[in-house]
């Protein structure tokens, strides 16, 4: 009885009991006792927070009210004894409040059960509960695999390294940048880690849960990283679902913007496309645990794509990466990890942080941002995914009002830079003067009838532009870089670069926030697969 008690007063919350086929879903109904105290704990813990991010300006306030003296900081020191006191009270209460309702000790010892035992049948009832994700049973870790621990990671290349005299020189500016980044850069880059916002969202994200979980038979999972942190996963499983979704074989992964979450993100476009998905939230963001470094980033989507190969069972070559905005940092760590996965989609990415920073910040500060950048937060997606050799699919937002330097300004999008540094590093003799400056052009109008036009006036013909890459292809290979166009003229450079950006890019005419719709939402073009048709029509 004792530990009952004890379990009921420091238990999680419990948030909704889910519904499967013919049983309804509902929230979980917590009685006065414990209604009311937990409402003292939030607000509490509310407050904790907002003197936590604004305790610069508390201090220099309570620092001029005289405070910071003897008597000042008794007085101080009492009032935090009171607000402890309260807390603890109301911790008591809403255990004994816990300890009277039936339904919250059902879900106590199923969840008891599930972490003692770890059996399939525990799991499977402890899954029908919404509750803290904190209390949650590990379900995979990173090193249940053999030798997985030598295992050779690739990240993002860090900055030049620099000398004695240099680093002593740049001491002020290491110290500016460290306090920079550990501040409000850091949460200036992903809003979403900061838990006064998912406090705000938690709503939305607990219907998204209830959502996935009801409606489309979503498995949650809670994963450990290689540090430690403890990473929220939700899986639809498609597979035996062949007569209503033709997709469910291929595993879209889908990593979330700075603020997103996979309850409310980008999950739902390839859901709607009938694909098998894969979400995780970032390190820091709502159920997961940590901070969204770029090193925790690599770890955790390392443990989500060795939890879909290794514990859901699909084969890399039949994964997807799908990412939208700074998710794509995360997906093109996993692509150059794993370069045998089927596709990339990359939806409103940019090429580099760096000139976004620089753009939304004073120009004062530019060789500041510059080098906090690259020392803490280095993310350089152009170099990553120049690492991947498979099909790529970018989707570029004509009215993006985030990822352009210039708002409003189509050319200064920088998925264009994302794409021109892709052909570069695949088709460097294509990449001209001529053909990047063509391009550019190409690029910086906002409607395809216009890009129509241009390619038109180059008398683009893709029958022709497909003979000469196959003619290539058959004499050397797909791989990358293609060294083609050592015999080609001007003209015909610049119709393959055209081409090819037209088969790379996709436009969407919406701001950067619109979720997509599944329609936009498609497996890349390959050059192997486009022979294989070409062949076939003649």
């Amino acid at each position: 009885m004792a530990s009952l008690v004890v379990r009921c007063v420091f238990g999680p919350r419990l948030y909704r009991l889910y519904g499967k086929g013919e049983i309804r879903g509902h929230d979980y109904e917590a009685n006065r006792l414990e209604r009311h105290s937990d409402t003292v704990v939030k607000w509490v813990n509310f407050f904790w927070n907002v003197g936590w991010y604004m305790s610069p300006g508390i201090g220099l306030f309570l620092y001029r009210r005289g405070y910071f003296c003897p008597e000042g900081l008794l007085s101080l020191a009492k009032f935090a004894g009171s607000i402890l006191v309260l807390l603890f009270g109301a911790v008591c209460v809403r255990g004994i409040g816990r300890l009277s309702n039936p339904e919250y000790r059902q879900f106590l010892k199923i969840l008891h059960d599930a972490s003692v035992n770890n059996s399939p049948n525990a799991k499977k009832l402890l899954s029908q509960y919404d509750f803290h994700f904190k209390a949650w049973p590990v379900d995979f870790r990173w090193d249940e695999l053999e030798n997985d621990e030598k295992k050779t990671r690739l990240l993002s290349k860090s900055h030049k390294s620099r000398g004695l005299v240099e680093h002593v020189k740049g001491l002020p500016c290491q110290v500016l940048s460290y306090i920079l980044v550990h501040t409000f850069g850091r949460r200036m880059i992903y809003p979403g880690s900061l838990s006064l916002l998912a406090g705000a969202v938690g709503p939305m994200l607990l219907q998204g849960r209830a959502k996935l979980c009801e409606q489309h038979n979503g498995i949650r999972a809670k994963l450990l990283a290689r540090d430690n942190n403890e990473i929220d996963t939700m899986f639809v499983d498609r597979r035996n679902q062949k007569e209503h979704f033709n997709n469910g074989n291929i595993l879209v992964v889908c990593c979330e913007g700075n603020a997103g979450f996979y309850e409310v993100g980008c999950m739902c476009t390839p859901l709607e496309g009938g694909y098998s998905v894969l979400g995780w939230n970032h390190p820091g963001f709502a159920g997961s645990t940590g901070v969204p470094y770029p090193v925790n980033e690599a770890n955790a989507v390392d443990v989500v794509m060795q939890y879909a190969i290794e514990k859901l069972g699909f084969k890399v070559d039949d994964i997807v990466i799908f990412a939208w905005s700074i998710g794509g940092y995360s997906a093109t760590l996993a692509a150059m990890n794993y370069p045998d996965i089927k596709a990339v989609v990359l939806d409103a990415t940019f090429d580099d942080i760096v000139p976004l920073a620089i753009s939304k910040m004073p120009n004062s500060w530019k060789g500041l941002i510059i080098r906090s950048m690259r020392d803490y937060f280095n993310l350089n997606i152009a170099d990553q995914l120049c690492q991947y050799p498979g099909p790529i699919r970018l989707i570029r937002r004509s009215k993006d009002e985030i990822i352009t330097t210039e708002e409003g300004v189509i050319s200064t999008n920088r998925g264009n830079f994302l794409l021109i540094k892709l052909l570069q590093c695949r088709y460097p003799k294509l990449m001209t003067e001529e053909s990047i400056s063509v391009l550019n052009t190409w690029l910086s109008v906002p409607d395809t009838i216009t890009q129509l036009s241009i390619s038109t006036s180059l008398e683009l013909d893709e029958s022709e532009c497909l003979q000469i890459l196959q003619s290539y292809v058959e004499e050397n290979s797909t791989s990358y870089p293609m060294l083609i166009g050592d015999d080609l003229g001007r003209d015909m450079k610049m119709k393959l670069v055209l081409f090819l950006a037209s088969k790379y890019l996709g436009d969407f005419d919406s701001t950067h926030c619109t979720p997509l719709p599944a329609s936009i939402f498609a497996l890349p073009w390959s050059l192997d697969e486009e022979f294989l048709i070409y062949d076939g029509e003649n």
